[in-house]
């Protein structure tokens, strides 16, 4: 049996973050009561509560860019990567790192895409073609 991965922050509003993760992610809303709300994820547990989220810098930096800590994502297939980064760019999405590649040719190659939800939090998308290649040094 798989593990999965459960993740919890602070948003402004359930409502929005719904609209956001559900309706423009593709995510599924799960169990919620009026202060917190579970969303499905990518498969894993993402529990959104009302509150102050936390301040992100472009503090990280990966082939010499830099990019939000903290920030926290979902790592798909390039196929489903590539559907999501066409679905946010049609949706006039603000990325803070437009849909990209990194790596190419190297051991990791992998897509990334950086925005930010309705209150801020950072979230990073990676595509993989190759899903073995995810911990490949």
């Amino acid at each position: 049996m798989p593990a999965f991965f459960h993740y919890a922050c602070h948003v402004r509003s359930l409502e929005d973050a719904v609209k956001f993760y559900c309706d423009l992610l593709g995510c599924t809303k799960g169990r919620s009561t009026e202060t917190w709300v579970d969303i499905d994820f990518f498969g894993h547990q993402l529990s959104l509560h009302i509150g102050e989220p936390l301040a992100t810098q472009p503090t990280g930096i990966v082939e010499g860019i830099k990019v939000p800590m903290p920030h926290f994502g979902a790592i798909l297939p390039s196929s489903e990567w590539r559907i999501l980064a066409h679905k946010l760019e049609g949706a006039g999405i603000d990325f803070i790192l437009n849909p990209t590649t990194r790596f190419e040719g190297e051991a990791g190659e992998q897509n990334t895409m950086f925005f930010t939800d309705p209150s801020g939090n950072a979230i990073e998308i990676k595509g993989f073609t190759d899903m073995s290649g995810i911990f490949t040094a």
